[in-house]
């Protein structure tokens, strides 16, 4: 497993007029697994997406050789041993100040170092902590992400156009004092109070739906697919019991980072949910007892199940 220190050496060492090809290799040399995204974009070009990251040279070379300005991206938790706050504006809604409620609250001092985005907002590295789940979440009334388990990120040098402007990721800040692990868990609670959410059960006992494979699973679909399957693994979700709410916190950071907006997840969520229960289902939602097949057949071995019987295992 790489480390944030690892990454932050490449970056700082790799200036923003290096190709990108070069700081691909040199991340895949110190350890760090890449895969490209297209270029002035943030969608992966390989087939599942951040799945396919690599620490391998020659295939990131083979990559880079056939894609020269394609983007750099990196898996975010246990596979680059680094996490991201992210951090962002949308509106009246200012992360940066969000943040600093949170710093001084001593819940995000410990960053490795800090990126701005083509945006104009904020991505602060923190080392992932070793044997803990760390699932990607979204505080949007706070404009802060967390990518960890089941996200990505991209590094500098990569660029994004927008508006036909394109504007690229530089390292800003480097913590010369103490780098500790963060508490993505507590930073939630503290940005987005709420209730625990409900464990889902069933008569008889039945095994909670793995959704950090679900997640990542969503985040791995391409363009096309994305939609379906968002509202797929949504509904997934609401059949085995969980909240729309918790729902919407376990699939958002992972339909993101395949490019869908805010605004479209929540009404798929939403839309999902009520497919899934009777008592919100709208006059155009499928019948009462089924569930949208897997996009790609993934997970195919359920279509035979009777929708009573089975039991939501990823």
């Amino acid at each position: 497993m790489a480390t944030v220190g690892a990454i932050a050496s490449v970056l700082t060492r790799v200036d923003g007029g290096s190709p990108l090809s070069v700081a691909a290799l040199e991340l895949s040399r110190a350890g760090v697994p890449v895969f490209p995204c297209i270029p002035g974009g943030k969608r992966p070009l390989t087939e599942h997406g951040f799945h396919d990251a690599t620490t391998d040279p020659g295939q990131v070379e083979a990559w880079w050789r056939q894609h020269p300005d394609a983007n750099i991206g990196v898996p975010t938790g246990p596979a680059s041993g680094v996490v991201v706050v992210d951090v962002d504006v949308h509106g009246s809604i200012d992360g940066y100040r969000t943040f600093e409620h949170a710093h001084r609250a001593g819940l995000v001092s410990g960053w490795q170092f800090r990126v701005t985005t083509p945006s104009g907002g904020m991505h602060a590295y923190y080392p992932a902590t070793p044997g803990k789940a760390q699932r990607s979440w979204q505080a949007p009334s706070a404009a802060i992400d967390f990518r960890g388990d089941g996200g990505y990120i991209l590094v500098p040098p990569s660029a994004v156009s927008t508006g036909g402007t394109a504007a690229d990721y530089q390292v800003r800040r480097i913590n010369v004092s103490s780098v500790a692990p963060l508490d993505s868990d507590q930073l939630r609670d503290f940005l987005d109070p709420r209730p625990a959410p409900r464990r889902p059960t069933r008569q008889g006992g039945a095994r909670e739906a793995d959704v950090s494979r679900l997640a990542s699973w969503v985040a791995a679909r391409g363009e096309g697919e994305r939609n379906r399957g968002l509202f797929w693994a949504a509904c997934r979700l609401a059949e085995n019991g969980l909240p729309a709410s918790d729902a919407l916190d376990v699939l958002s950071a992972a339909a993101s980072n395949t490019g869908l907006g805010e605004r479209e997840i929540t009404a798929t969520v939403r839309s999902a949910y009520r497919t899934a229960h009777p008592g919100t289902r709208d006059s155009s939602s499928p019948a009462r007892g089924s569930s949208p097949l897997a996009p790609d057949g993934w997970f195919a071995r359920d279509a035979s199940r009777q929708s009573r019987s089975r039991v939501r295992e990823l």
